[in-house]
């Protein structure tokens, strides 16, 4: 894995994203929406292709298991890479939603 990365996180009240800056003006990003019910549905996560195989995609998903876990909220990984990395990470399954 490289590089610890500085997350942001913005939100607007229906959604928002996870991104951190990757240099040359690259940025990884993880968007989400929220329901009605609190839960986040976290529907993409993109790393531009020169800084894929970093490890920088799984660490916006555990930004967001650290925020669910400390201000108590479910997610959704209804994109493929988020659902993948909770089938790998058992000790996330009480942050999905159902």
């Amino acid at each position: 894995m490289s590089e610890a990365l500085t997350i942001q996180h913005e939100s607007n009240g229906s959604g928002g994203r996870y991104f951190a800056g990757l240099g040359d003006g690259f940025e990884a990003e993880m968007t989400y929406r929220i329901r009605a019910d609190g839960a986040r549905v976290i529907d993409h996560t993109g790393v531009p292709r020169p800084f894929e195989g970093k490890g920088y995609a799984l660490q916006l998903v555990k930004r967001a298991i650290a925020d669910a876990r400390r201000d108590d909220f479910k997610i959704v990984p209804l994109c493929p890479y988020v659902e993948a990395q909770f089938r790998r990470h058992s000790e996330w399954e009480d942050l999905r939603a159902r």
